[in-house]
């Protein structure tokens, strides 16, 4: 059975859709891994873009509006299972209806990965709701920190905790939040640190996601060793960590736990 993975944000431009495509593609491309990755931002829907899906015509609006099954709105780029979203849709939906949907398909994935809405409404919660993990994104600031805080509180109202945090677009650490900082703030571990990479903004316009348009830049690294957690694969390490085996940074001691703990059935929906 698959796991479903929710990756959410309080705040838009953090790159959490970018993180999303860029997760499902090397899940698929890199562990061989059956992906299924769905645009759960209904209101602004952006994940098609990112995957080099531009007009769609079946959609998970379709699917939510009752005109489709799920697996008829599937359309496969770069190795992956893709729902994308309407970019203009009018019509009311029953987001909450998300998890129920996914459930007749889930059983022929390894995972289903869902970009969730950064508004702080159903939409968010469908994706909450609708996960067995959720990972927040975040950028090492006070403005995205506060939004990360009220992210973790609705998940954890919902009885769905926070997995992990994957801290974006480090910049100058020197005038960012640390690592601890945001651990202390927030009580949920780091597990990936992903350094501002010019690589996005080249995959984006070439609308094909990181680890497939640059496998080895910094951005695809670390999503990669964040793969290797929740695959339970040895995490490849760097020249620095082959030639000073104790130097251990926090969040790839965060992953080592994850990797254990990921499949276990005390671990925490």
């Amino acid at each position: 059975m698959a796991k479903t993975l929710g990756i959410v944000s309080i705040k838009g431009g953090v790159g959490k859709t970018t993180i999303s495509a860029a997760l499902a593609s090397d899940l698929a491309n890199h562990y061989g891994k059956k992906v299924l990755l769905v645009d759960a931002n209904y209101s602004a829907p952006n994940l098609g873009l990112h995957m080099d899906i531009l007009e769609p015509e079946k959609t998970i609006h379709h699917v939510l509006d009752k005109k489709i099954q799920l697996k008829s709105a599937i359309h496969n780029k770069f190795g992956v299972d893709v729902i994308p979203g309407e970019y203009v849709y009018n019509k009311s939906l029953n987001c909450l209806k998300l998890r129920d949907k996914i459930n007749t398909i889930k059983q022929n994935y390894d995972f289903v990965i869902l970009d969730s809405s950064p508004s702080l409404n159903d939409e968010i919660l469908s994706t909450i709701l609708a996960s067995d993990a959720l990972f927040v994104v975040t950028t090492p600031d006070y403005p995205t920190l506060s939004c990360t805080l009220k992210a973790a509180k609705l998940a954890k109202q919902r009885g769905r905790p926070m997995t992990g945090i994957i801290i974006n677009k480090i910049r100058d650490p020197r005038f960012e939040l640390s690592l601890k900082e945001i651990e202390e703030s927030t009580g949920i571990p780091v597990i990936a640190r992903i350094p501002d990479d010019k690589t996005a903004v080249r995959a984006a316009f070439t609308r094909i996601p990181i680890p497939i348009y640059k496998k080895n830049s910094p951005f695809s690294k670390e999503i990669n060793r964040l793969n290797s957690a929740i695959t339970k694969n040895r995490e490849k390490k760097s020249f620095i960590q082959k030639i000073l085996p104790f130097e251990f940074r926090k969040e790839r001691i965060n992953r080592a736990i994850l990797r254990e703990n990921f499949y276990t059935p005390s671990f925490k929906k």
